[in-house]
Order: C-alpha cells, then sequence, then structure tokens
C-alpha cells in the first residue's frame, strides 16, 4: 500500500532535486583524473615537480648555508668532496665548490630562483599572447593579419636568440652594471618576448572558432562590449589548451634561463641560478672537482625531464584525437 490515496485527492509527495555535485565530487569522477591515474609516468612526474618545488621554497629551512651571504662562505672549506668520499664532512654533503660554498645549498636556492624566474617568464608570456590572439581572433581584418604577421616573423628565430637580442639590447640602453631586482625583470622580459607567439596562434583560432556560437551573438544583442565579452565568456572557453602550452613552456623558459647565465648574460654568480652555478662548475669539471657542476646539472634535467613528462600527459588528456 502507498502511503497516499489518490481516489482521495492526496497528492504524491514531490521528490526533492538531487543536489548539484560538488566540485571535488566533479573532479574525483572526471575522466581527467582517471587519465591521470591510469598513468604512472604522469604521477612519478608530478611526485618528483611536487618534490623539488618544495625543497627550493623550503630552502632557507632546510639549507645547511645560504649561499647567498658572503659572511658564511669559509675558504678553508672550498673544494670539498661529497660526503661519501674520503675527505668529504658534514654538514657539506654534496660537497663545496671554490669560494666554500655548499654545494646542496646552491642547488636548493639556485632550483629556488630558476623557478620563480621561469615561472614569471611564463606567466608574462601568456599575458601577452593571450592578449594579442584575443584581439586578432576576435577582431580580424587588418589587426589581424598584423599581429599574425609579427608572430610569423618570430617563429623564424630561435626563442633563445630573441632572449639574447632583448637581454643584450636593454643592457647596452640601461646599462651592464643592473641590480639584481632590474635584472631579473629583464630576464623575465626577455623569457616572455621569446614564447608568446604559441599563446596566441592557439588562442586566436579558438577565439576564432568561439566568436561565431550562439552565447557569443546572445552577450552582443544584450549590448556587452567587446572587452567584457572576451574576458567574461570567450577567454574561459579556451585555456583549454593555454594551460598545457605553459606547462611545456615553463620547461622551457626554466632552460632558457639557464642557457642565459651559462652564457654570462644571466644572473650574477652572487644570486646563482641553476645555470650560474653549472657555468661556474664547469672551469672545474677537468680538474676533478666534478661535483659542483654534476649536482646543479643534474637538478635542472629532473626538474625540466619531470614538468616536460606532466606536460606530455596533459596535453594527450585534453586532447581526444590522442587517446
Amino acid at each position: 500500500m502507498s502511503g497516499y490515496d489518490l481516489d482521495a485527492g492526496d497528492a504524491p509527495p514531490v521528490p526533492l532535486p538531487e543536489a548539484a555535485p560538488s566540485r571535488l565530487a566533479r573532479w574525483r569522477d572526471s575522466d581527467l583524473l582517471a587519465s591521470f591515474l591510469r598513468s604512472k609516468t604522469a604521477m612519478a612526474a608530478l611526485v618528483a615537480t611536487v618534490l623539488m618545488v618544495g625543497l627550493a621554497f623550503a630552502a632557507p629551512l632546510i639549507a645547511p648555508q645560504n649561499p647567498y651571504d658572503p659572511a658564511q662562505l669559509d675558504l678553508i672549506n672550498s673544494n670539498l668532496p661529497p660526503i661519501w668520499q674520503a675527505d668529504g664532512q658534514a654538514p657539506y654533503y654534496l660537497g663545496t665548490d671554490d669560494q666554500g660554498r655548499d654545494v646542496l645549498s646552491a642547488v636548493l636556492y639556485g632550483l629556488r630562483l630558476s623557478l620563480i624566474v621561469g615561472g614569471l617568464g611564463v606567466l608574462t608570456s601568456g599575458v601577452i599572447g593571450i592578449a594579442l590572439g584575443l584581439i586578432a581572433g576576435y577582431a580580424g581584418g587588418v589587426l589581424d593579419t598584423l599581429i599574425m604577421r609579427i608572430a610569423d616573423v618570430q617563429l623564424t628565430f630561435p626563442a633563445i636568440l630573441i632572449a639574447l637580442v632583448v637581454d643584450g639590447v636593454a643592457k647596452a640602453t640601461f646599462g651592464s652594471a643592473l641590480d639584481v631586482g632590474p635584472l631579473i625583470g629583464l630576464i623575465v622580459v626577455s623569457i616572455g618576448l621569446s614564447f608568446w607567439v604559441q599563446y596566441a596562434r592557439t588562442v586566436r583560432s579558438s577565439v576564432m572558432v568561439e566568436k561565431g556560437k550562439d552565447y557569443v551573438q546572445a552577450a552582443r544583442l544584450i549590448g556587452l562590449s567587446s572587452p567584457v565579452i572576451l574576458v567574461r565568456h570567450v577567454l574561459p572557453n579556451v585555456t583549454g589548451p593555454v594551460f598545457v602550452i605553459a606547462t611545456i613552456n615553463l620547461a622551457l623558459a626554466i632552460i632558457t634561463e639557464a642557457t642565459l647565465s651559462f652564457l654570462g648574460t644571466g644572473l650574477p654568480e652572487t644570486m646563482p641560478s641553476l645555470g650560474t652555478l653549472i657555468r661556474t662548475g664547469n672551469r672545474f669539471l677537468f680538474s676533478g672537482e666534478w661535483w659542483i657542476v654534476a649536482f646543479p646539472g643534474l637538478a635542472l634535467a629532473g626538474l625540466v625531464i619531470a614538468i616536460n613528462l606532466l606536460g606530455d600527459w596533459l596535453r594527450d588528456a585534453l586532447n581526444p584525437k590522442l587517446q
């Protein structure tokens, strides 16, 4: 027997609407998470990336020494080998360089600086590329042609060459004796101007598809301005490929910063990044102090490989044609 009588005029109870799934529940049930859990390579790359980023930003807490502070350096402890060799001693577990600087501390601090410069460079290139891609794809016409021709010309040059030109012109204009802050800003801008093209071309293609859809036409009919339509409605629908590009470009930006520093046009030795440490250690490679260059090189290679593997997985997971 049911709990209500239709003949007596009782109405059946109205079922309560189900609560919308939370964002965490949607992520837990998403195909992206399932793809991630199936990929042991992606999980290992994420663990390695998180571990290195965590160690880098915890450097002031765990590093035996502040390599940026000359008062903590002692020439008596210079060129000590790693702890497992005969002359190694604590707390210099990975040895020291010619200035008595602890290699482990230098790697941790250099890793942090390389991540900061690379991340800011990716952010700069993303802002420039996304803005130009939105404008080119939405406006079309002469503006689109002009932006894309500039992008085509830049694609004919290697990114590191663009960064070297920007860095050289800026130093020739403002002088080579820049403080550390402006010098970091200069390298960030150099990296940003080297990698904006990929963002611009990808976003432009997506915008050209999106601007003909009904939701954009409806936004125009109710009188929304073009900047509001682009930022509020079009931009959220074209950011999927941008995350893939940003992940891969983070590794490229870190390599670009390391290359600039290795060539002597990047950060100074008083604020060493991984590239600066490799350049310094390269002078001692054939004199027996292999650890000065080996550990910064391994840290750079491990970070770049882990980020690239994450980028490759994200590209495959977001593109159904590659599955």
